[in-house]
């Protein structure tokens, strides 16, 4: 699970603009975010069925020890990779090039399809195409509702936030409890978290786009940066729904 809405405040503090009412919107910048976003989730969801079927990959990740299966070092270093993309990106935003923000954007996404390719293994391949459907359908309502709103989601966006780092540490914490009670409250809250911070994310993303040059190169930067925003809210509450509708093999 991974976020990208705590280290995004050293350029949001510098483009955005904090008047809330209604303001001129460049339509380009927000439809820019949502197509580097879909172009990154084919690119993974492509990649992520590509690598379930390669037998070779997949037993490359796995390691038999004294108490059963487990996770190989390449496993650890795929799982983890996606991670050190995030960071990398966020941390280096003012430093990096449009070009090479965009080009890591890219290989961010290849690399979740590598990690994501699990999911092939464990569940149905009808029920995540559902769980794909739903989390669309979702993630499209709580955009349009972070678009379409008057209201400041300010504050509420930092509830959301502060359940996020919840979850982290619940998360952490059941790794080692293993209860079956805390993952069931952990995907209910994960849930909840990520439907309202895709409406909080869109809405900020939308005060970006009219603060901006168009066709700037800090432009084009905030737009690669918002796609992975949104892209990162997508894939969790996808990851999070999956525990309750799919089907295991």
């Amino acid at each position: 699970m991974f976020n990208f809405n705590q280290n995004n405040q050293n350029y949001n503090n510098t483009f955005v603009n904090q008047n809330t009412g209604d303001i001129a919107v460049p339509r380009t910048f927000i439809a820019n975010v949502f197509s580097w976003m879909a172009v990154a989730l084919g690119i993974t969801a492509f990649f992520a069925y590509y690598f379930s079927t390669n037998v070779a990959f997949i037993s490359s990740l796995i390691t038999q020890t004294e108490k059963g299966v487990g996770m190989s070092g390449l496993g650890w270093v795929v799982m983890l990779a996606p991670l050190a993309f995030v960071l990398i990106m966020s941390f280096g935003f003012n430093k990096l090039s449009a070009g090479l923000l965009t080009l890591l954007f890219v290989a961010f996404s290849f690399i979740m399809g590598m990690s994501l390719s699990f999911i092939f293994i464990v569940y149905t391949g009808a029920s995540i195409f559902l769980t794909f459907a739903v989390t669309a359908g979702t993630f499209g309502v709580m955009a349009i509702a972070g678009y379409t709103t008057n209201i400041d989601l300010s504050k509420f966006g930092s509830i959301m936030f502060m359940g996020l780092i919840g979850i982290i540490i619940a998360s952490l914490v059941n790794m080692f409890m293993k209860n079956q009670m805390m993952d069931w409250i952990i995907s209910v809250a994960g849930v909840l978290v990520f439907t309202g911070l895709t409406a909080w994310d869109v809405q900020k993303l939308k005060r970006i786009g009219a603060s901006v040059e168009s066709g700037t190169d800090p432009a084009k930067k905030l737009v690669i940066m918002g796609a992975l925003t949104l892209y990162l809210d997508f894939i969790n509450l996808f990851l999070f729904l999956l525990r309750f509708l799919g089907n295991r093999k």
